[in-house]
């Protein structure tokens, strides 16, 4: 392999690592379709659009479906959004409808 070959390859690798640390993985757990659930869904996606430009995933989990899902994440409330990346682990319950709360939260605005 030529050195250009070697740095093009770090340089991509690099790039994606970035990429990686970059992106917010956000799960948000609810129980089925009810208005609550609804709300804290458009509630986060309008949030993320405004603050994180596409840098993040959102995963909807409902434990009425799958119960067990929301034991790893000590779920005792619904909905519950729980930001895994970028760490710390943070949690949000409620329907996130009070944007500066979520922000605080998120650890995306400082807390006065």
């Amino acid at each position: 392999m030529k050195q250009t070959d070697v740095n093009t390859d770090k340089r991509a690798r690099e790039k994606q690592q970035g990429d990686t640390h970059d992106k917010w993985v956000l799960r948000l757990y609810v129980a089925g379709q009810s208005p609550k659930a609804l709300t804290a869904f458009a509630n986060l996606k309008k949030i993320c659009e405004e603050q994180l430009k596409g840098k993040y995933s959102i995963e909807v989990i409902d434990l009425l479906e799958n119960p067990q899902k929301g034991a790893a994440d000590q779920i005792f409330a619904l909905p519950t959004l729980v930001r895994k990346l970028p760490v710390p682990v943070r949690k949000i319950i409620g329907d996130l409808s009070n944007t500066e709360r979520v922000l605080i939260g998120l650890d995306l605005l400082p807390a006065d």
